[in-house]
């Protein structure tokens, strides 16, 4: 989308763009304008300059294989590629993970990621199978000097980088008349591919140059490792805007001459339904030059008679055993149809191993998100096709589901879902308005998971949340006249199996 606005092939052809589902606008520009200098993207990087340089019988096709026939006349071009080439031996190589981790770097790429470790394990007061972050405040001995040292490696990469890219381009002018059709297509991918990366690397150059340095205000640093099932799998040092929207105006929005944004779960209606506030916060419109032009359409389904929200009060929400417990009773009540989410996935696991058995007894077969070996994608489509299975996942899963139909009638939530306090979340916190911004996202969160009930007129639907401290200003994210009840599980169960018995 972003080069779709802004290429200006031709300034005569108007630029417009409809953006479906917008309340993924803020994640989307989050990920667009977002940098991540991590062991991961320098290796990826590197595989694809110099090739797989170690282990195996097949090699991945490196810069040299693609290029050497296009340059094969080119003396300038021949040289900067075998300049690219050497300073690209900087990054990361096969199994850098391990030679960090067993502080073994070989170079200064890998010793900043051992730094970079070091300063997380030191400065994190997190534990567990999640990732752990720290700030870049605060230096261990050693990081701001390494930082300092690879910008200068980044730069002598960078450098040749675009150069060949500019060699590329100014052969496709020259030789124009001559180059067939197949030369002119690898020369221009290659050519923008190139500038595209060392654009990348200049980035990370300048992010290392300015490490231990005051960070600016529009922006949030920190350091992270990655982590998945307890192993680590990643080392980083990124950079997000405390305000993604603000790029997305600037360089998406204002390079149209239109824009559409739609969703049904892009304002936060509480207290005021007319509110536009946190539709503007979530897309960028509050940084447009001209207004932008609001249009609200009532919904055409009859949440108050098809749907029932119920807040169960008496179970433990701490202990997995008596909320799998209420999962298994809950899914059986409805007979199958049914979304469990989780807001971890610890918590999830526990519960599918103890119902699993259960459920597949009452001829109901469960799946679970990072449980079974099958991508997200996989599992809704094989949930959408057997209308008494059930489903646990996380917010993908949430984000992704749309089954009309028997299928999916009712979704039952672990807890509340309150934002993750990172520190990229705590800077946006403390920007957008405090509780109030944790309050409003845990409402649009809630509506978009209650919006999944009801996808065509004759749907009906049970939401429930297994957490008793749901405060009652968070319930404002449902419809007007939903029935809203606070009950035990045992009547929770009951109400089930009564709202679907009159169907």
């Amino acid at each position: 989308v972003t080069q779709a606005a802004t290429r200006g092939d031709d300034p005569d052809l108007p630029k417009r763009l409809v953006f479906d589902e917008g309340h993924h606008v803020f994640e989307a520009a989050d990920s667009a304008f977002s940098v991540r200098l991590s062991g991961l993207e320098g290796a990826e990087l590197r595989r694809w300059i110099r090739g797989k340089e170690s282990g195996g019988s097949t090699r991945a096709r490196g810069l040299k294989s693609r290029l050497d026939e296009l340059v094969a006349d080119d003396a300038e071009a021949k040289r900067l590629l075998e300049d690219v080439l050497e300073a690209a031996r900087i990054l990361p190589a096969d199994n850098w993970l391990g030679r960090v981790t067993g502080a073994a770097a070989m170079t200064r790429f890998e010793t900043f990621l051992m730094l970079v470790r070091a300063q997380v394990l030191a400065r994190s007061n997190a534990s567990g199978p999640h990732g752990l972050e720290a700030s870049v405040n605060d230096p261990i001995d050693g990081l701001a000097s390494g930082a300092h040292a690879l910008s200068e490696a980044f730069f002598a990469l960078a450098k040749p980088m675009k150069a060949l890219a500019l060699a590329l381009a100014r052969r496709l002018d020259e030789d124009a008349d001559t180059l067939d059709s197949t030369s002119r297509g690898r020369l221009e991918a290659s050519a923008r591919s190139l500038k595209l990366r060392a654009d990348t690397v200049a980035v990370w150059a300048g992010m290392a140059e300015a490490f231990g340095g005051p960070a600016p205000d529009t922006f949030v640093d920190w350091l992270e490792v990655e982590r998945f099932d307890g192993r680590e799998r990643d080392i980083a040092y990124c950079r997000h805007f405390v305000d993604p929207t603000k790029p997305f105006a600037d360089i998406v929005l204002a390079n149209t001459h239109g824009a559409i944004i739609t969703s049904a779960t892009l304002r936060d209606k509480a207290g005021d339904a007319d509110n536009w506030q946190s539709a503007d916060m979530r897309t960028g419109a509050q940084h447009l030059t001209v207004p932008a032009r609001r249009l609200s359409v009532s919904s055409p389904f009859d949440y108050p008679t098809n749907t029932r929200v119920l807040i169960v009060g008496d179970v433990n929400k701490a202990d997995p055993q008596p909320v799998a417990a209420a999962y298994r009773a809950l899914f059986l009540a409805s007979s199958g149809g049914a979304l469990g989410l989780f807001t971890a996935i610890s918590r999830l696991r526990a519960t599918y191993s103890h119902i699993a058995a259960q459920l597949e007894a009452a001829h109901m077969p469960l799946y679970g998100q990072h449980v079974d070996p099958v991508d997200t994608a996989t599992l809704v489509d094989i949930f959408r096709d057997e209308a008494n299975a059930c489903l646990l996942g996380t917010d993908a899963v949430r984000d992704g589901v749309d089954v009309p139909g028997d299928s999916l009638r009712m979704i039952v939530f672990d807890r509340v879902p309150w934002p993750r306090p990172t520190l990229l979340h705590r800077a946006r916190r403390a920007a957008f308005g405090g509780r109030g911004y944790d309050e409003m996202l845990t409402r649009l969160k809630l509506a978009q998971a209650f919006g999944r009930l009801v996808r065509r007129g004759d749907d009906r639907g049970v939401f429930v949340m297994l957490d008793g401290q749901t405060p009652t200003r968070l319930l404002d994210a449902f419809p007007e006249g939903v029935v809203v009840e606070r009950v035990g599980l045992a009547a929770a169960v009951e109400k089930v199996e009564a709202f679907f018995a009159h169907e």
